[in-house]
C-alpha cells in the first residue's frame, strides 16, 4: 500500500494487484471506472448491476448506471496502457517457444518471421537483428527507440516504453488518441476529430494535460490534507477508545477491590460485635453464678433448720420440746429476719442496631460517575501542550483519591460527609487501614473511644456498624484489551509446601515445572539432579529417574513420557526412567526451554533463536524462527509454553519482550511495555481461556496478559507471599503453581471473572 504522500512507481503498479479485478480476481478485461474511481471488468459490472443502480464492492457507494448500460462508464485508459505493457512483455508471436519477428513476414513474404532479438518501443513490434538494423536506417523510423528484447522482457525499459506508448481509440482500431475536445471532454483520434467534433475547439493531449494538471494537483493536495485530518481523527478516536478500555479495566479492578474491602470490613465488624456479645454474656454469667451460690447456701441453711424443728415437734416429748424451744425459736426468728433473696440484679439484654444505610434499598455503596473525555492535543514548540499537561496533572493531584481512581465513590445518604466520617476514611500512606485503626474509629455512645471488648459493660451500649473505605492504587500499566465485563481472573490461595526431601544433599533449585497426571506436578530440581513428583496438596509421590550425571533444567510431560533439557541435550524418558532418545542442542545457549504441545505427542524446545518441535520418535517435525528470518534480530526464548489455542508463548530476553506466535512462527502478539518494570520477562503459563501469566522475579510479581499479549494488570504480588518467584506452570487450566527461589511452592486457584 502506497501512502498518500508519495508517488507510486510503475514497478509497484505492475507487480501489485492493481491490475486485478476485485470481483473476478483475474486480470482486468475492458476496464471500466466507476465515479468512485474503482475499476472493474465491464462484464463483471454487468453481472453486478441491479437495474439502474450499482453498488461498488469496495467502498459500498451506490452509483447510477448510465442509460446505455455499464459500457458507458469511462474506460480506464491508464489501466489499459499498463495491461498492454504487461501483455507485450509476457506474450508475442511465438515460434518453438521463442518470440518471432513481426516485420519478416511483411518483407520476405514468409508466414513466420525469424527469431526476435530486439523491440521497437514506438511501434511496439518485436524485431530480428536484420530488421532492427534496417529499422534504424529508414527516414520514418530512424528516431524510434529500438532496445534489446531480453532487457525489455525483464522490465528494464518499462518507464521508457510507457512514455512512448500511445492510447488506442476504441472506435477506430489502429488510431492513437491525439486530441481532447474541450466542450465534450472526450479523447479523440484523427478520425474522431474530422467527424462529429470538427467545429469543437480541441487541444493536443500534451497541451491539455499541461492546462488541466494544476487543477487536479490542487484537488489532490486538498484530499491529502483531508487524509491527514482523517488519520489524526482516527488516531484520536483509537486513543480515546484505548483510554476508555484502560479506565474501564482500572475501574473494574477498583470495584473488585472496593467490594472485597467492604466485605473484609464487614467481617471485621462482625467479629467485633460477636466479641462484645461474648464478653457481655460471660460477665453476666459470672455475676449470676455468684448470686446463685449465695442463694443455694441460704436455702440449704434454712432447710436444715426447718427440718430440725419439724423433727423435734413431731418426735420429741414435752420435756424435750420445751428444753429446745428457746434455741429453735431464736434460730427461726433469726432466719426470718434475714432477706431471703438479694435485690433484683440488673439484666442488660443485647440488641442489634443496623446502620440505616444497610436497610435502605436506595443506598449505593458504589456508584459510577462519567466525565466527558477532553481531546488530547499535541504540544507545540511554544510548550503549550506541556503546560496544559502540567495543569491537568496538578488538577488530578488536587482531586480526591476516589475520583482519581476512576469515579467509584461511596454514596452518603445526604450527599455529604460528616467530620467523623471523614476521619473514619483517613488511611495510612499505603492506602490501607488496619483493623486496630478501624476499631478505634467506631464511635462510643459518649463520643469517646470504644472500650476493649474484654471489659465488663456497665450500661446499655449502641453499636452502629460503619463500612470503612479500603483504598489501594491499582497497577499503572493496565492494558486496553478486556474480556467480557473487564474484570480480571483473581487468585484464590490453595496451599503451600516445601520441595526439599530428606535425601536431598542441597537446597532445592527449581528450574522447571509441568503438570504430571491428574492434580500432580513434576518438579525439576537442578541442584539435586532430580525430577520430583508432588500432588497439588503437597504430598510427595516419588521421583522419575534421570540418567546418571544429568541435571534437569526445563521439563514437560507428554502422553506416556517425560521430556527435559539438561546442558546442551534434549532427553525423552519413560516414567520409570528409561531413555527413549536424546538429541544434541546448540552450545551457544545456556539453558533450553521445553514445552509440550496441546496434543501431547510432540515437544518444543528453544534453540539459539528458533524453536524446534520433535515427535515421540525423536524426529524433527518442524523448525521455525519466531517472526521469520525478516524479523528484527534474533530471539532468545529463555522460557517457553503453549496455549490451548495452539500458540507458542515465550519470554524473549534478546528483545526483552513476551512474544506469541502461531505454529508457523508468525508473531500474533508481543508485549514489551512499561508493565515489565524494566525487568527481563520470566516464566510464562497459560490457562484454559488463553490468559498469559508472566513472572517478574525482580519485583515479586506475576502479571496477567490477554491472549493477544496486552497487559491487563497484576495477578500476584508480594501481598500474596511471593518472594523471588522463579518458575510457574498451569495445572488443569485452573491451578497456577508458583515456585520460589527458596524451593517453596505456592498453589493458587485461578477464579475466572464469570465464575
Amino acid at each position: 500500500m502506497v501512502s498518500h504522500g508519495s508517488s507510486p512507481s510503475l514497478l509497484e503498479a505492475l507487480s501489485s494487484d492493481f491490475l486485478a479485478c476485485k470481483i473476478c480476481l483475474e486480470q482486468l478485461q475492458a476496464p471500466k471506472t466507476l465515479p468512485c474511481l474503482h475499476t472493474y471488468c465491464q462484464d463483471c459490472l454487468g453481472q453486478l448491476a441491479d437495474g439502474s443502480r450499482i453498488r461498488c464492492p469496495e467502498c459500498r457507494e451506490t452509483v447510477p448506471v448510465p442509460p446505455e448500460g455499464v459500457a458507458a462508464f469511462k474506460t480506464n485508459f491508464f489501466v489499459n496502457g499498463l495491461l498492454d505493457l504487461v501483455k507485450a512483455r509476457a506474450c508475442g508471436d511465438l515460434r518453438a517457444g521463442k518470440p518471432a519477428c513481426a516485420l519478416c513476414p511483411l518483407v520476405g513474404g514468409t508466414s513466420a518471421g525469424g527469431p526476435a532479438t530486439a523491440r521497437c518501443l514506438d511501434c511496439a513490434d518485436d524485431l530480428c537483428q536484420a530488421c532492427a538494423d534496417g529499422h534504424r536506417c529508414t527516414r520514418q523510423t530512424h528516431t524510434h527507440r529500438v532496445v534489446d528484447l531480453v532487457g525489455y522482457r525483464a522490465g528494464w525499459y518499462d518507464e521508457e516504453a510507457r512514455e512512448r506508448q500511445a492510447a488506442q481509440c476504441p472506435q477506430h482500431p489502429g488510431e492513437a488518441l491525439r486530441f481532447l475536445c474541450q466542450p465534450c471532454s472526450h479523447l479523440l483520434c484523427r478520425e474522431c476529430r474530422l467527424d462529429p467534433h470538427l467545429d469543437h475547439p480541441c487541444l493536443p493531449l500534451a497541451e491539455a494535460v499541461r492546462a488541466r494538471r494544476p487543477g487536479l494537483e490542487e484537488l489532490l493536495a486538498g484530499v491529502d490534507s483531508n487524509l491527514v485530518e482523517l488519520e489524526a481523527a482516527r488516531r484520536v478516536e483509537k486513543e480515546a477508545l484505548a483510554r476508555l478500555r484502560e479506565q474501564a479495566a482500572r475501574v473494574g479492578t477498583q470495584v473488585e477491590e472496593a467490594a472485597e474491602g467492604v466485605l473484609r470490613a464487614l467481617l471485621a465488624q462482625k467479629q467485633e460485635v460477636l466479641g462484645q456479645l461474648r464478653a457481655h454474656v460471660e460477665a453476666a454469667e459470672e455475676a449470676a453464678r455468684g448470686r446463685l451460690a449465695e442463694l443455694e447456701g441460704r436455702e440449704q441453711v434454712a432447710r436444715a433448720a426447718a427440718a430440725f424443728a419439724r423433727r423435734v415437734l413431731s418426735l420429741g416429748r414435752e420435756a424435750e420440746i420445751l428444753s429446745l424451744e428457746g434455741a429453735i425459736a431464736q434460730r427461726l426468728r433469726q432466719l426470718q429476719g434475714c432477706p431471703w433473696a438479694p435485690g433484683p440484679a440488673p439484666c442488660l439484654l443485647p440488641q442489634l442496631e443496623l446502620h440505616p444505610g444497610l436497610l435502605d434499598k436506595n443506598c449505593h455503596l458504589l456508584q459510577l460517575s462519567f466525565e466527558e473525555q477532553q481531546p488530547q492535543k499535541d504540544g507545540g514548540k511554544d510548550g503549550a501542550g506541556t503546560q496544559g499537561g502540567e495543569e491537568s496533572q496538578s488538577r488530578r493531584e488536587d482531586a480526591p483519591k476516589t475520583e482519581r481512581q476512576g469515579g467509584v465513590q461511596p454514596q452518603a445518604r445526604d450527599g455529604a460527609q460528616t467530620p467523623k466520617e471523614e476521619k473514619a476514611q483517613t488511611t495510612r500512606e499505603d492506602g490501607v487501614q488496619t483493623l486496630e485503626e478501624d476499631r478505634a474509629q467506631i464511635p462510643h455512645e459518649d463520643g469517646g473511644p470504644q472500650p476493649h471488648r474484654g471489659g465488663r459493660p456497665n450500661k446499655k451500649k449502641k453499636f452502629k456498624g460503619r463500612l470503612k473505605s479500603i483504598s489501594r492504587e491499582p497497577s499503572p500499566a493496565l492494558g486496553p484489551n478486556l474480556d467480557g465485563s473487564g474484570l480480571l481472573p483473581r487468585p484464590i490461595f490453595s496451599c503451600s509446601f516445601p520441595t526439599r526431601m530428606p535425601g536431598d544433599k542441597r537446597s532445592p533449585r527449581i528450574t522447571g515445572l509441568c503438570p504430571f497426571g491428574p492434580r500432580e506436578i513434576l518438579v525439576a530440581d537442578e541442584q539435586n539432579r532430580a525430577l520430583k513428583c508432588f500432588s497439588l496438596n503437597g504430598d510427595y509421590k516419588g521421583t522419575v529417574p534421570v540418567p546418571e550425571g544429568c541435571s534437569p533444567c526445563s521439563v514437560a510431560a507428554l502422553q506416556s513420557a517425560v521430556a527435559f533439557s539438561a546442558g546442551a541435550r534434549l532427553y525423552l524418558i519413560s516414567p520409570d526412567g528409561e531413555v527413549q532418545w536424546r538429541r544434541a542442542l546448540s552450545l551457544s545457549q545456556a539453558s533450553h526451554a521445553v514445552a509440550a504441545l496441546p496434543s501431547g505427542d510432540r515437544v518444543a524446545v528453544s534453540v539459539a533463536g528458533h524453536v524446534e518441535v520433535y515427535n515421540m520418535e525423536g524426529s524433527l517435525a518442524t523448525r521455525f524462527i519466531p517472526g521469520g528470518k525478516a524479523s528484527r534480530g534474533l530471539r532468545a526464548l529463555v522460557f517457553l509454553t503453549t496455549s490451548p489455542q495452539g500458540h507458542f508463548v515465550g519470554s524473549d530476553w534478546q528483545q526483552n519482550s513476551v512474544v506469541i506466535c502461531d505454529g508457523l512462527g508468525q508473531v500474533v502478539g508481543e508485549y514489551k511495555g512499561p508493565g515489565l518494570h524494566g525487568c527481563q520477562p520470566g516464566s510464562v503459563s497459560v490457562d484454559k481461556k488463553g490468559y498469559i501469566f508472566l513472572t517478574l522475579r525482580e519485583v515479586n510479581k506475576v502479571v496477567i496478559l490477554d491472549p493477544k499479549g496486552s497487559l491487563l494488570g497484576d495477578f500476584l504480588t508480594a501481598y500474596h507471599g511471593l518472594e523471588k518467584p522463579r518458575v510457574t506452570t498451569m495445572v488443569d487450566g485452573r491451578y497456577l503453581v508458583v515456585s520460589l527461589s527458596n524451593g517453596t511452592i505456592h498453589v493458587f486457584r485461578v477464579r475466572s471473572p464469570d465464575s
